[in-house]
């Protein structure tokens, strides 16, 4: 139950979260999408299937290392918005770099491009992945416990729709510049956009935590003593690790769907601008429903239905008689990911109690964060090495072993009918 202050302020902080995501969205999965655009760009600077595929990995070490690390000290702050505000600075601000880079390739060339490129998308990573819990655990904190799957959707809805605007417009830029004016241009308005979603994010009221909803901070030793009584005792939990990691080398197909359209269908970079705004159009006309549909029908329900769509856009992936047969691949792989973020999060928190929140939220990304950074890296080597094919397969195989174990092993968190994560402790195997 949200406190008096909280449930006035409720429409407040939606809206300006809601206007926070919508223009991050707007820059970062619309103007500078992970997924198309980023590799796009680096397609222009090397040919290296695995060093491109690398970048994914990149991603996945900002986001998801520190998160586990600052998850002691976020447990114990009363108040979780000053760090959430000084750590997205650095996830932000990087983009400005980005297109300084691009501008100035004709004169420092491709080398020192590239490498700087690097350089800045990890520095942006890494400032997601230090905002990541405290982040989760301010927005778990000012939200209904039993709207913040819809919560999440719709912020997800607006960050699409807003994506798919970006998309569109980074298609219109490339067709009218190309490389390298073009990416250079993108990159300068994703840092603008995401300056002034800054100022709504900073806007969001979040009063002081009562003293029972804080765990105090202990040194590294008994921390670590803490995460393995959770993992010990909490066996859902490590099962919900287990199909997490399965999901995350599943998810890596997506990384190479540009990639494997450029190399075999020769996919021109209107058509990639295209494939963006499908994927982001998808994953906004369903990421509201999707939130909606796990706090009512489960959101293990809906991972499990995720996961088959995986393996079913992989499957039409390698099939493929022409490039067309990508926008359905795309526009599952938009379904895939409005789960991937709302019911992720959603159900993560579901698992612990209010104090212990940072430590789920730490564990659930930065104990997978090994399969998320090695497996971008091995499929982009197997792609060198041997084939499209075989990489695709794994990745699809391990969808399918996801299914098995959300199906089988794993049963709903005790919390989506309001255990405490305490009775969930002293009852679990």
């Amino acid at each position: 139950m949200l406190a008096q202050d909280l449930r006035e302020k409720l429409h407040h902080n939606y809206f300006v979260n809601i206007m926070d995501g919508s223009l991050f969205g707007f820059g970062v999965s619309g103007l500078a999408s992970y997924v198309t655009i980023i590799p796009l760009y680096l397609s222009f600077l090397t040919e290296s299937t695995a060093l491109i595929g690398f970048v994914a990995a990149l991603f996945h070490i900002g986001w998801q290392t520190p998160q586990l690390l600052t998850a002691n000290y976020v447990a114990g702050l009363r108040r979780f918005k000053p760090m959430t505000v000084a750590m997205t600075l650095i996830e932000r601000v990087p983009y400005f770099g980005l297109a300084a880079v691009a501008f100035l390739i004709p004169t420092i060339g491709v080398d020192l491009a590239l490498a700087l490129t690097l350089l800045l998308l990890l520095i942006q990573s890494l400032g997601g992945g230090f905002t990541g819990n405290a982040w989760q655990s301010m927005i778990s904190k000012i939200m209904p416990p039993h709207r913040l799957g819809t919560f999440f959707g719709v912020q997800s809805a607006c960050v699409n729709l807003f994506g798919a605007g970006g998309a569109l417009l980074a298609s219109f830029i490339l067709d009218r510049n190309g490389f390298p004016e073009g990416f250079s241009l993108l990159f300068f308005i994703a840092g603008l956009s995401l300056l002034v979603s800054f100022f709504f994010l900073a806007w969001t009221y979040e009063p002081e935590s009562a003293p029972t909803d804080v765990v105090e901070r202990v040194n590294w030793r008994k921390f670590g003593g803490r995460l393995r009584e959770i993992l010990h005792l909490d066996r859902n939990f490590r099962w919900f690790l287990v199909a997490r990691a399965l999901t995350a080398l599943s998810l890596t197909a997506i990384s190479f769907y540009t990639i494997f359209g450029i190399r075999r269908f020769d996919m021109s970079p209107e058509l990639a601008g295209a494939l963006t705004s499908v994927l982001l159009i998808s994953n906004t006309v369903s990421s509201a429903g999707i939130g909606w549909l796990g706090d009512r029908w489960g959101h293990r329900r809906v991972l499990i239905l995720a996961n088959v769509l995986t393996v079913l856009a992989i499957a039409i992936a390698l099939t493929a008689p022409d490039v067309y047969w990508f926008y359905p691949v795309f526009a599952l792989t938009g379904f895939v990911n409005s789960s991937q973020w709302s019911t992720i999060m959603t159900i993560t928190v579901q698992f612990s109690s209010v104090a212990e929140r940072p430590f789920y939220i730490g564990m659930a990304n930065t104990l997978i964060a090994p399969v998320s950074i090695l497996a971008p890296i091995i499929g982009g080597w197997l792609v060198d090495a041997v084939s499209f094919e075989l990489s695709f397969g794994a990745f699809a195989l391990a969808g399918i072993l996801s299914i098995m174990v959300y199906v089988i092993a794993m049963d709903d968190p005790r919390g989506a009918d309001g255990a405490s994560g305490a009775d969930r402790l002293a009852t679990a195997d």
